[in-house]
């Protein structure tokens, strides 16, 4: 007996140690995107995507710097931001918005609030991100140029806490150019009722945070199902599809209420573009 209490101690402690580890190894996810909707000017232009980074008591001011390096160190040409960005404790967002503003790239930052954010303080969110120079996405959007061609960057307001107004990103795109749409919740793609986006880039649920071995995570902040599996694994983490859109959720980089992770690594993804 005092055995085998001994075993399932250490195999406890052993897993909270793997998961608090886990939870502060960031990965650089590294994919292509092709579409035969990207210009010439565009073809091999690197996007870099983070979400949820969560900014407070277990993220704190060191780690997003070196977020901030390593996200640089890419040199990317786009840096897109998911939502859920830092708590309202000025303890946390002020040096939050002080390191996070050297992130640099060739046509900008594009950012949209989470629900997090909307919890937190929208207001001083937002502002903090204008400040930085970041473009704001929430219903709104922004055509990048390089000399004849263009693509267009768009976001909508937080599923749970805002409006969504998709017209706002697609009212000017023609079916042949490329658009890329910043959803905080990828629940929105079930409500995607345009085939004008090529791209759908979504957080918010942490790829499940602590999952069975990535296969599958008891408690998830979505609402529709897979095909096999119920409690919202349909959108935890991945390529989706739907009509001519397709969808990827991150992990995710920060934990929010605990510093753990299992089987659903933080990830930097960094996609570059391919024209087909």
């Amino acid at each position: 007996m005092l055995f085998s209490s001994f075993v399932l101690i250490l195999v406890i402690s052993c897993g909270l140690l793997y998961a608090y580890t886990e939870a502060r190894n960031i990965k650089l996810k590294e994919m292509a995107f092709s579409s035969e909707s990207i210009p010439d000017a565009f073809d091999g232009k690197k996007i870099i995507f983070i979400s949820d980074i969560h900014a407070g008591k277990y993220f704190p001011r060191k780690d997003v710097a070196e977020l901030v390096r390593r996200i640089n160190e890419r040199n990317p040409d786009i840096i897109l931001l998911g939502g859920d960005n830092t708590d309202k404790n000025t303890a946390y967002s002020t040096p939050f918005f002080e390191e996070i503003a050297r992130l640099k790239s060739k046509y900008g930052i594009f950012s949209v609030l989470g629900n997090h954010d909307y919890w937190e303080d929208p207001q001083l969110i937002q502002e903090g991100l204008i400040n930085c120079g970041f473009n704001i996405c929430d219903n709104q959007s922004y055509w990048i140029k390089e000399g004849n061609d263009s693509i267009k960057i768009g976001g909508v307001g937080d599923l749970w806490e805002d409006v969504q107004i998709i017209e706002n990103t697609t009212n000017d795109v023609r079916q042949d150019d490329f658009c890329i749409l910043l959803s905080h919740n990828p629940d929105y793609m079930e409500l995607l009722n345009t085939d004008l986006v090529d791209l759908m880039l979504s957080g918010h649920t942490h790829g499940g945070q602590v999952t069975l071995f990535g296969l599958y995570a008891p408690i998830m902040p979505s609402t529709f199902h897979s095909e096999y599996l119920q409690t919202g694994q349909k959108y935890r983490y991945g390529w989706k599809e739907k009509n001519n859109t397709k969808l990827y959720v991150t992990t995710g980089i920060g934990t929010g209420k605990f510093p753990l992770r299992f089987f659903a690594q933080p990830e930097i993804v960094e996609i570059t573009l391919k024209k087909k």
